[in-house]
This record gives structure tokens, C-alpha cells and sequence, in this order.
């Protein structure tokens, strides 16, 4: 195999991402805000899942947190090992997702980043995303002793119909219910409305960053998007993030009209499908940097604004469970692989990258079936890297390093 040459930035201060300091001061005093003492705080929390509903939780004061991003922050800090095997002491399988057993194994300990997550008042998860948070969310109601509400999203393998609509709807009108008794008050339907412009407000600003890397050279890559992508998960529906999307729409936009590029030479634009390998990110973001590759787009940051060309975005409340029933990983494999191809084609990209994530059945079962697809309709390079999001006992990192080198190869 012949050698890739190796790019080294020169310049990499003046490529660093300004609001980056920003969003970790947003995301600290979200967590101290969450961590305070119930009695203090005055609000009550709500664990969620990532793609559960959460417009209604700041409707109605509650502060949502999420297990899954806390996961990602597990992985990220490289404790996801031994959590992961304190949940399989406790019975839980190996093949179960690696962010429910970390989050099942912390919650025995008080473990993990910042010390564990605050004890929840209420569960609220949907299954859109997956079929695990089902059980997932049940053993945390069970331990917690608290009420969990779960809706039912029926999967789109082709459209989305009336009768879907129907059903998310009438589910959608029961969340609400199920809010005024957890919270003991009239659900504040003049305040979601605010709630839900701001979080369509927040997607759309999302957006037009992320399309940001439609130029040339892009100002991001898919492994800062992974970063900021927090804010639209975490505070979706409200001021901060708009302001905060605001600002780094802003900055992307200048980087833009400067010419400068997350990469200091970019040769090869790519796609990577899944979700991110959290403890390895810095070493992908160098190993793909170094050879010129920059990651411009990905179904996962995306996926929290796949459903907006399709639902009347002026009545939210109306829509909320088709647009939270529309969502990527929420359809069916044609659907997923001509959503790669329209991304290929729209950031002009040379080859897909997949993570088939150990962890994630939903986003892994037929990637193989839309590698193909792509590579058909395409006839572009693919590389399928096997891994775990937060368990580094499923990532081979010199395997991962020749499947890069050699994929490279095939993109020169």
C-alpha cells in the first residue's frame, strides 16, 4: 500500500471555532441550574429522550435533561468502559446500547461527568429513535419511583399518512395531560406558542449552519457540528439557543467570506453516517484532517431538522408528533439511503463515510444494504468503520487507521 502523505496545520489558532467557549458556558450553568437543590431550583426536571418532545417541558418551566447526551459526555471523557461494565455485573447485556448502560450503571453510583444527573421528577421518552429506551426508561421510572410517559411513533417506510397523523396527534394532546398532573397545573398553551417558534427558529438557524459547509473550503466540519449540535437537543424551544445559533451562524458566515477553512488544505469532502465515536473524535477529526479529508455533513446533526420542509411550521403544537414521527432515524432504509445521496450531492461530497455503531441497532441495521445503494447510484468511495459510541472495547484503532489510509487511496 502506498504511503498518504500527511498534512500538519500551521495555522490552527486562527481555525479554532470562537463560540466554542460560549457553548461550554451555556451547557455549565445549564448543568448547575439542573444539579441545584430541588428546593432551591423551584423547577422540576424531566429526563427525555433526544428525539422526545421537549417544547412542552420549557412550556411548562420543567427542565429537560438528557441521559443520551450525558452518555455522549461519558464516551467523551473515556468512562464509558468500566460503566458500561457495572451495568453487565448488574445483568444488563453487552449488546445492549452503550448509553443505557452507562446511564443505568451511574445512576447506582452517582457516577460518571459532573457527578451523575439530578434525580428526575418525571421520565418522558419516545421511540423514535429506537425500540431500547422503552426498557431503558422503564428500569429508571422503576428506580426513580416516578411517573414516565411514552409516545408511539409507527415508523415511516415510505410516507407519512393520515392515519399516522392521527395518531401522533391524538398522543401529542395526552403529553399535555399527562404534564398538568405531573406538574399540578394547566398547561400554558400561550407560552408554547412562543416555545415553538423559537424551537422552529433555533432548527432553521441550526440549518443554515450546517449548510454552511456547502462551500469551499468549509468553515466546520461534521466533528464540530457533533459539538454544538448540544444546544438544539438541550435548550431546543428556547431564547438562548437562538441566540447562541445567532452568533455562530455569524461566525460561520465570516469564516465564509475569509476563506477559512476548518482544514488548512481541503482536497476531499466527505459524509459520515451514524453517530459519532465520542472517545475518538479529536483522533478521527486529525486522521482525516492530516489527509486532507474534511467530514462536510451527517445524518445525525441533521436529523433534529429532517422534518421541517413537510409540516405546517405555523402551528407547532398541531404537529408535534408528525414532526417528531418524521424524523431520520425514524424511516425506513430507502428513505435513509436516498437522504445520503441528496447530501452527497448537495455538499458535493467524494465519498461516505459509515459507522456501523454496535450500540445503535435502528441507525446500523441496513447500512450495508445503503452502502450499496449509494455506491450504485453514486458510483462514489465508501468506508464502513465497526465501533461503539461510548464502549472503546468494540474500537480497533490500528484496524480503523488502515481502513482510513486505504479508503483514501481509492478517493486520490
Amino acid at each position: 500500500m502506498a504511503s498518504v502523505e500527511k498534512i500538519v496545520d500551521p495555522d490552527k489558532a486562527r481555525r479554532k471555532i470562537k463560540a466554542d467557549r460560549r457553548m461550554r458556558e451555556i451547557m455549565a450553568n445549564y448543568y448547575m441550574e439542573a444539579k441545584t437543590p430541588k428546593a432551591q431550583r423551584g423547577k422540576k426536571i424531566a429526563w427525555i429522550t433526544s428525539g422526545g418532545p421537549v417544547e412542552p417541558l420549557h412550556a411548562m418551566d420543567v427542565i429537560p435533561i438528557y441521559p443520551e447526551n450525558y452518555g455522549a459526555m461519558i464516551g467523551a471523557s473515556k468512562m464509558g468502559v468500566p460503566l458500561c461494565e457495572k451495568s453487565e455485573e448488574m445483568g444488563y447485556a453487552r449488546d445492549l446500547c452503550s448509553y443505557a448502560r452507562a446511564d443505568i450503571a451511574c445512576a447506582t453510583v452517582a457516577g460518571g461527568p459532573i457527578g451523575g444527573l439530578p434525580e428526575p421528577d418525571m421520565l418522558v421518552c419516545c421511540n423514535n429513535i429506537c425500540g431500547t429506551v422503552l426498557k431503558w426508561y422503564e428500569v429508571q421510572a422503576r428506580y426513580y419511583n416516578v411517573p414516565l410517559f411514552i409516545l408511539d411513533t409507527p415508523i415511516t417506510h415510505t410516507t407519512f399518512n393520515d392515519d399516522m397523523r392521527r395518531y401522533v396527534t391524538r398522543q401529542s394532546e395526552e403529553y399535555i395531560a399527562f404534564l398538568e398532573m405531573a406538574c399540578g397545573r394547566r398547561f400554558d398553551y400561550d407560552r408554547m406558542k412562543t416555545v415553538g417558534d423559537l424551537s422552529i427558529r433555533g432548527q432553521q438557524l441550526w440549518q443554515e449552519i450546517l449548510d454552511t459547509t456547502m462551500h469551499k473550503p468549509a468553515p466546520m466540519t461534521c466533528f464540530d457540528a457533533f459539538f454544538h449540535l448540544a444546544m438544539i437537543v438541550t435548550l431546543r424551544g428556547t431564547q438562548t439557543a437562538v441566540d447562541y445559533y445567532e452568533m455562530l451562524l455569524a461566525e460561520m458566515k465570516e469564516r465564509v467570506a475569509q476563506g477559512i477553512g476548518m482544514l488548512p488544505v481541503e482536497k476531499y469532502r466527505l459524509v459520515w453516517d451514524n453517530l459519532p465515536i465520542w472517545y475518538r473524535l479529536r483522533w478521527l477529526s486529525e486522521k482525516f484532517m492530516e489527509r486532507s479529508a474534511c467530514l462536510v455533513a451527517d445524518t445525525y446533526t441533521s436529523g433534529w431538522t429532517s422534518w421541517m420542509p413537510y409540516v405546517d411550521q405555523t402551528d407547532f403544537l398541531g404537529f408535534m408528533g408528525e414532526s417528531y414521527a418524521r424524523i431520520f432515524l425514524n424511516s425506513g432504509t430507502d428513505l435513509m439511503a436516498e437522504n445520503i445521496v441528496r447530501m452527497v450531492k448537495k455538499y458535493d461530497a467524494h465519498g461516505v463515510v459509515f459507522h456501523s455503531n454496535r450500540s445503535c441497532k435502528p441507525y446500523s441495521f441496513g447500512q450495508y444494504d445503503i452502502q450499496r445503494i449509494v455506491q450504485k447510484k453514486l458510483g462514489i468511495p465508501t468506508l464502513m468503520i465497526e465501533a461503539d459510541m461510548v464502549d472503546e472495547r468494540s474500537f480497533s484503532e490500528s484496524q480503523v487507521e488502515t481502513r482510513i489510509d486505504a479508503f483514501i487511496e481509492m478517493l486520490g
